[in-house]
């Protein structure tokens, strides 16, 4: 029975050598796309909000348990009041990232994290005058789960639950002004703050 034990378990600690192993040296791009829209009809003068992202990211594991890479996005949002436009925003973000995983069971890994999304935007009143541009740089940890269905297609799940970093912001013909700003989020948090995609392993 012991001598059954030990094989059991030396064919496990095989499978999962092999499947560590079979990361390394993979690429994977995936990614995120959204669209939103919204009215507030509470006061006399009805409030309309569209927005609107894209976030390709693509990366590749250095190691079988380490994998880099990037995402590199766009933002829009518009504000209406009254069928008039108050407010438009559009920014661009890169975001480096470099994530660390844990095997659980067969395809289903844990991974940790850190990001550095480096941020750009501008913002537009209701003229051109009240233009601002602003800038960010953050660190953003996150957890997450990611399930390799097959050697081509993953389904991965992450929470974020740090974010600290600089912001700058200068309106036009005004003075710019720089912040210092720290969020953490907790499992009360907002739904917001969990995001799920689908990734494709080449």
């Amino acid at each position: 029975m012991r001598k059954l034990f030990l094989v059991g378990a030396l064919a496990l600690s095989t499978l999962f050598v092999s499947a560590q192993d079979g990361l390394q040296g993979k690429w994977f791009v995936g990614g995120q796309l959204g669209f939103g829209s919204s009215k507030d009809n509470k006061t006399a003068l009805e409030t309309k909000t569209t927005s609107f992202n894209v976030v390709p990211m693509v990366g590749t594991f250095i190691s079988p348990s380490v994998a880099v890479g990037a995402g590199l996005g766009y933002t829009s949002s518009k504000v209406k009041v009254a069928g008039e436009q108050t407010r438009k925003t559009n920014g661009f973000e890169i975001a480096p990232f470099a994530r660390k995983y844990w095997n659980i069971a067969g395809g289903l890994y844990f991974f940790g994290e850190a990001a550095l999304p480096v941020s750009f935007g501008s913002t537009e009143g209701a003229n051109s005058d009240s233009k601002s541009n602003s800038t960010a740089i953050n660190i953003a940890l996150a957890p997450g789960f990611d399930y390799i269905i097959n050697d081509w297609i993953s389904i991965e799940t992450k929470f974020n639950i740090l974010t600290a970093g600089y912001n700058s912001d200068k309106p036009k013909g005004g003075t710019r002004s720089d912040s210092f700003g720290f969020n953490g989020n907790t499992h009360q948090n907002e739904f917001g703050d969990l995001t799920i995609g689908v990734k494709f392993l080449f």
